[in-house]
């Protein structure tokens, strides 16, 4: 039923928890692991700033944001490859991570996404929003909420 599974990750104190626990079950279900990392684009400058400098921070933020992500997907191909359960890392840049997401389990053919919570609370999810939320409003998929 569960063949092909998207793990997002973000680099949180909570993505081992993303990692663990997805190649578990990824393990007992045979079921194939795409690792995804969405990293959030670099704002437009304001009139302010000189194109040069913001073009030299573009790159920084292009290496920075490459660099921090192939070290997520890596953490979990490793994780995969000692358990024995195929893997795929997919990394992109996107204004709207949730879109993203779900843009990504689509166009991966996934059959459930599995993601961790911060598990905030409302007043948490008031001043920082939940990636989760945001997630579930743009899929179908059956999303696997691990806390």
């Amino acid at each position: 039923m569960f063949e092909r599974l998207l793990v997002p990750l973000d680099g949180s104190d909570i993505s081992d928890t993303a990692v663990a626990q997805s190649v578990a079950l990824a393990k007992q279900l045979g079921a194939r692991l795409v690792g995804f990392v969405a990293e959030p684009t670099m704002s437009l400058p304001n009139l302010a700033v000189h194109p040069g400098t913001y073009a030299r921070e573009a790159d920084t933020h292009d290496t920075r944001t490459e660099a921090h992500a192939q070290a997520l997907l890596g953490r979990l191909e490793a994780a995969a490859n000692e358990a024995g359960v195929p893997f795929r890392g997919v990394f992109t840049r996107a204004p709207n991570v949730e879109e993203a997401i779900a843009q990504a389990a689509t166009e991966n053919e996934v059959d459930m996404i599995v993601m961790v919570t911060h598990g905030r609370g409302a007043l948490g999810e008031l001043v920082f929003g939940s990636r989760t939320k945001g997630v579930l409003s743009r899929t179908r998929l059956p999303v696997l909420v691990l806390h």
